[in-house]
């Protein structure tokens, strides 16, 4: 069990805490039941990811969102500016809970059944940070595909599919209205999405987070974390492809890198 201490919890709870978070997320909550959790986004009305997280259903009006944990209070602020008179209170409750991952026992972390169990604890119970644990814990979520939000992409600049949500149960696309809704589920009917973040091999060290990944000189898209040999990089589809089919290696910062299937 490895404690993420980069992640924090927003708590929203009350009579209304439920419709509120159904009628803005863009996965189904009201279907979760006591100690389940799901993945999930807020957009802004043009369907970009502003906040990305993993919701837990405490009870029947209780609520609790693991999200980064430089961005809780300011996820607390906006899910606030959206409640109106709803009956929800909405705080940041980083100080009071933590999040844990490989937790034995608990529910798999609902991106992908590989990330092992994933729990929220209170802050008291909480182990102690384990640097090589957290790096092999980063190792699984870069092998499984699984982008962090502000780490591997940049909030309020791609949509939903461009982060893999769609694949990785973050989506509900039979769900009702949500904030941003009407784009995303264009861009599934369309098939318009024109960028993925994909799996990459690195042959060499690791760039940093940031780093162009080009086709000679052509910018096809940006390197993200990295574990080892392989990384993830938000790559623009149409470019990429033109590169394989040319044979052309991709690199990023001088090191070749390919991408995984």
């Amino acid at each position: 069990m490895v404690l993420l201490e980069d992640r924090g919890v927003v708590r929203v709870a009350g009579p209304d805490a439920g419709t509120l978070l159904q009628g803005l997320l863009t996965n189904d909550v009201l279907q979760l039941a006591a100690g389940q959790s799901r993945y999930a986004a807020l957009l802004s009305p043009q369907g970009k990811i502003l906040f990305d997280f993993i919701v837990f259903r405490v009870s029947e009006d209780e609520f609790l969102l693991d999200a980064p944990a430089a961005r809780t209070g300011e996820l607390a602020r906006r899910l606030g500016f959206y409640k109106l008179r709803a009956q929800a209170v909405i705080a940041d409750v980083s100080a009071d809970w933590a999040v844990v991952a490989g937790a034995n026992g608990a529910p798999a972390d609902p991106r992908a059944e590989a990330l092992g169990g994933r729990k929220l604890v209170p802050r008291a119970a909480a182990p102690a940070p384990d640097a090589s644990a957290y790096a092999a814990h980063e190792a699984a979520r870069i092998r499984a595909g699984v982008p962090e939000g502000g780490r591997d992409f940049a909030y309020g600049e791609i949509f939903p599919h461009d982060a893999n949500m769609d694949l990785l149960n973050g989506v509900d696309f039979a769900k009702g209205c949500y904030v941003g809704q009407e784009v995303v589920s264009r861009m599934k009917h369309r098939g318009e999405v024109r960028k993925r973040i994909s799996r990459v091999a690195l042959d060499g060290p690791a760039p940093a987070p940031g780093a162009a990944v080009l086709d000679g000189d052509l910018p096809v898209g940006i390197l993200g974390t990295a574990a080892g040999a392989q990384a993830l990089a938000l790559l623009r589809l149409d470019r990429v492809e033109a590169a394989e089919q040319a044979g052309r290696p991709l690199n990023a910062q001088g090191v070749r890198l390919a991408r995984l299937a």
